[in-house]
């Protein structure tokens, strides 16, 4: 009696170690948190997307966490449809985007989620059309980018556009963006008319590699926000038509409407925001978290 006594009570406390054993090993949800040495709860928020908004994000995390030291906040980029594509898998509690969110992306977060995304606006970005700082050129038309940029374009040539370069080849190198890029898709949409996009280019995973491949490349074309301008390129004024007003890419001519290859930043979350992701959208949408909108070269939401 006293052995069967002992062997169950072994069996037992094994069964409620495993079972703690278990218990300790699920795998928290990203909004979900552990008490800190204060016995405060930590929350952790991850946020992906768009790299035109990688920046901005990250200025806005580390201010935020500053002030609010339970709250941890994981930036990375890859692009707008990485950033939606994880939103959907539950892997990303909010997706940074420079593009709307397609359709059948939707009736997939509806499908596996059970919840419809939810869109932000968080900001607006003016498309800059960037070329060398030594480049003549001064001005754009949206005809001549989808000629240089679209398939079927006939412009290859600086010289068709009466443009020499100086110490540089009179074959016009376009820099462009992957595919998994919102402003991929945003430049094929209002530029090239949803046609696509000429075979050849230099395609760059981010906005930034963009600009500094225009930095080195004296016959070079690129497109990205306006945001990641530098001393050494130059952001073309764009004309919607030929005997149109040529537009430069400002905060101002965004604003007033004026510029004619601007967009909203936006953020989406998978259904309603929690109460740790609502603090923070509303902090992103208040005076302080706008005003880093600013500072980074975008343009607040009114």
């Amino acid at each position: 009696m006293m052995k069967l006594t002992v062997t169950l009570s072994l069996v037992l406390t094994l069964a409620a170690s495993l079972l703690l054993t278990g218990c300790g090993s699920k795998d928290d949800t990203s909004t979900g948190g552990n008490e800190n040495a204060s016995g405060e709860e930590n929350q952790t928020i991850q946020v992906e997307g768009s790299d035109t908004m990688v920046n901005l994000a990250a200025a806005w995390s580390e201010k935020y966490q500053e002030d609010h030291p339970d709250v941890t906040i994981e930036v990375s980029g890859g692009g707008s449809g990485v950033g939606i594509s994880s939103l959907i898998q539950g892997l990303a509690d909010m997706a940074n985007a420079s593009r709307q969110m397609k359709d059948k992306e939707k009736a997939r977060a509806e499908s596996e989620l059970g919840v419809a995304p939810v869109k932000y606006v968080v900001g607006q970005d003016a498309l800059a059309v960037y070329v060398h700082k030594d480049n003549p050129l001064e001005e754009i038309t949206l005809a001549q980018l989808d000629a240089i940029y679209a398939d079927g374009g006939t412009i290859t040539k600086w010289s068709e556009v009466d443009i020499e370069i100086p110490g540089g080849s009179d074959e016009i190198v376009r820099i462009s963006r992957q595919n998994n890029s919102g402003t991929y898709a945003y430049f094929r949409e209002a530029v090239l008319n949803d046609n696509d996009f000429k075979l050849g280019s230099i395609d760059l995973s981010g906005s930034s590699d963009v600009v500094a491949m225009v930095e080195k490349t004296a016959s070079a074309i690129g497109y990205s926000g306006m945001g990641y301008a530098t001393d050494n390129v130059k952001m073309l004024k764009v004309k919607t038509a030929d005997d149109e007003a040529a537009v430069a890419p400002t905060a101002e001519n965004v604003i007033n409407g004026s510029y004619p290859i601007a967009r909203p930043l936006m953020i989406y979350t998978a259904g309603e925001p929690n109460t740790t992701l609502q603090t923070y959208l509303d902090w992103i949408m208040g005076e302080e978290g706008q005003a880093i909108v600013s500072d980074m070269g975008y343009v607040p939401v009114e």
